[in-house]
């Protein structure tokens, strides 16, 4: 899905107050793309992708102020609205920027595919422990759905899914697992595109591989524990234990050797099969992680999954 015209900036407070400025292609020559870029490097941009940064969209609990970015497709004044995508960063939960390169690129990737994408900061552990985070996202879904931002942005607020990676992949599908039943409005959001995602954050997720010593210290630092075997928190922020048969479809994506145990995605892939929930497993030779696997073939899938469940008819 491509639009030829650029998007016309609504005049809102939050909106107008923002510079507008083109996305950029990747800072890499095009015949030199293939040979020595991976994953979201190797898309080499559209121009006519609008991206807005740093809108504000809330207030955090600890009153902090939250941000995100718009990205936005060419669009004409007769289009019908776009669906929208929230996406999340990754960094262990502790680290990490919507601003950062390779966050921006997928964001510009994203609305090039034809979705206005809302690309969002959220509060970092160990400052802000288990559920800030997830609070943040919640309150961009929120503000989102606004009928002022609906009309700003010119989106379908029935048709909202989320994308993130790594830590933010787990932040994605925990959106769309959280809560039950209907899955266009409220904090439901209608598919979920996972690359990387940690879904098991309890005591049995750690023996469903072998986790790296700094991924156990965010997770623990993250949900606020000592310990695994004693930690309320840990269910509660694993998406495979938050699944209900009125969850959206959900698409669990990574490469097969990476650090995130291939175990864990098929458990959670399996955990929503038992439950009914439409889903798709994908797994990819190597060992890439989170944008790091967003090739073009894993590109397609991801555009191709969010384009079939977030469609108007």
């Amino acid at each position: 899905m491509k639009h030829r015209t650029m998007i016309v900036a609504a005049a809102t407070t939050a909106l107008a107050a923002a510079v507008f400025y083109p996305a950029t292609p990747a800072a890499v020559e095009p015949a030199a793309a293939e040979s020595t870029t991976v994953g979201i490097a190797s898309w080499l941009g559209d121009p006519t992708v609008t991206v807005t940064p740093d809108v504000p969209f809330g207030t955090a609990g600890d009153g902090s102020p939250l941000t995100l970015d718009v990205c936005s497709p060419a669009i004409d004044g007769d289009s019908e609205p776009l669906p929208a995508v929230i996406e999340v960063h990754g960094g262990g939960w502790s680290r990490g920027d919507k601003a950062e390169p390779t966050w921006r690129a997928t964001c510009e990737w994203l609305a090039s595919e034809g979705f206005v994408t809302v690309n969002v900061n959220y509060r970092l552990a160990p400052a802000a422990t288990f559920p800030a985070a997830i609070d943040d996202v919640t309150q961009a879904l929120r503000w989102l759905r606004d009928p002022a931002t609906v009309a700003r942005l010119g989106i379908d607020p029935e048709r909202i899914g989320a994308f993130g990676g790594s830590a933010g992949g787990n932040l994605a599908a925990l959106l769309g697992t959280r809560g039950s039943g209907d899955t266009t409005s409220g904090d439901r959001i209608a598919a979920v595109a996972s690359v990387s995602g940690p879904m098991d954050l309890t005591a049995h997720g750690q023996t469903l591989g072998e986790l790296p010593d700094w991924l156990v210290a965010r997770e623990l630092s993250y949900l606020g524990c000592a310990d695994f075997d004693d930690c309320p928190a840990a269910e509660d922020a694993s998406p495979v234990h938050q699944i209900d048969p009125t969850d959206p479809p959900v698409l669990v994506a990574q490469s097969a050797d990476e650090f995130i145990p291939q175990r864990m995605s098929r458990e959670f892939a399996d955990a929503l099969g038992s439950a009914g929930v439409e889903h798709r497993l994908e797994l990819s030779e190597g060992v890439a992680h989170s944008t790091a696997a967003l090739d073009e073939a894993l590109r397609a899938t991801v555009s191709e999954f969010l384009r079939q469940h977030l469609s108007a008819d």
